[in-house]
């Protein structure tokens, strides 16, 4: 298997990465994570970013791909490999694809905008132990107050509504598009990675479920 897994912030990506990570023994991929591990490893590339960050500049779709490339020939790739969140962008994928990098599957998980504003907006955090509750689906004990100390808890500036409708048309702009590559690529070509959209609202299990379904019916 060598999977896309593409949706909104909030839309249980990760959840679902590490699932299929397990089930297929693939390593789950994110750029984020490839960016510290090459500063970490002191690689060109590696070098090549830290300075670009250090500048406050913005990593370049040639370098983030560069380093796409670079992770897929490690040894734990030879199977196959999951990429969480990526391409975020056309010009990535069109990158990829000049660069004949193979995948079998282009997984969308769906989930309206307003359950994504619901699910991020609803969270409360506990600033110094971590903890974190959800006014809706974990809430705690006594309204905004942490369980186990009574601290008040706080909504991190990423949760607020406003910044999640930012970045949710941040994808709707840059990244949904990139499945609308796929299909038209698919549509015209048999040897496209094979698409498909997995509705993310529901228990965890249950889109699970639909996930290792839909897959198993390709």
């Amino acid at each position: 298997m060598r999977i896309v897994l593409l949706g909104p912030p909030g839309a249980g990506k990760g959840t679902q990465a590490r699932f299929l990570s397990e089930h297929f023994h693939i390593p789950q991929i994110s750029t984020g994570d490839m960016l510290r591990a090459a500063v970490a490893a002191k690689t060109p590339l590696g070098g090549l970013v830290e300075d670009i960050m250090k500048s406050g500049g913005l990593v370049s779709d040639e370098i983030i791909v560069k380093l796409v490339l670079e992770r897929l020939q490690s040894p734990d790739c030879v199977n196959g490999y999951l990429c969480d969140g990526f391409p975020r962008t056309v010009h990535q994928a069109e990158i990829l694809k000049a660069e004949q990098v193979q995948f079998s599957h282009i997984v969308e998980i769906d989930v309206p905008d307003e359950e994504i504003v619901a699910r991020l907006s609803g969270r409360r955090v506990h600033p110094a132990s971590g903890r974190v509750y959800h006014i809706r689906y974990n809430p705690p004990q006594i309204a905004d107050k942490d369980d186990v100390t009574g601290d008040p808890l706080v909504q991190r500036e990423d949760d607020q509504e406003a910044t999640i409708k930012k970045r949710l048309r941040v994808y709707r702009e840059q990244t949904e598009v990139v499945v609308d590559f796929y299909r038209k690529w698919a549509a015209i070509d048999p040897k496209a990675p094979k698409l498909l959209k997995i509705g993310g609202v529901g228990d965890v299990s249950e889109i699970k479920t639909s996930l290792f379904k839909a897959l198993a019916a390709i």
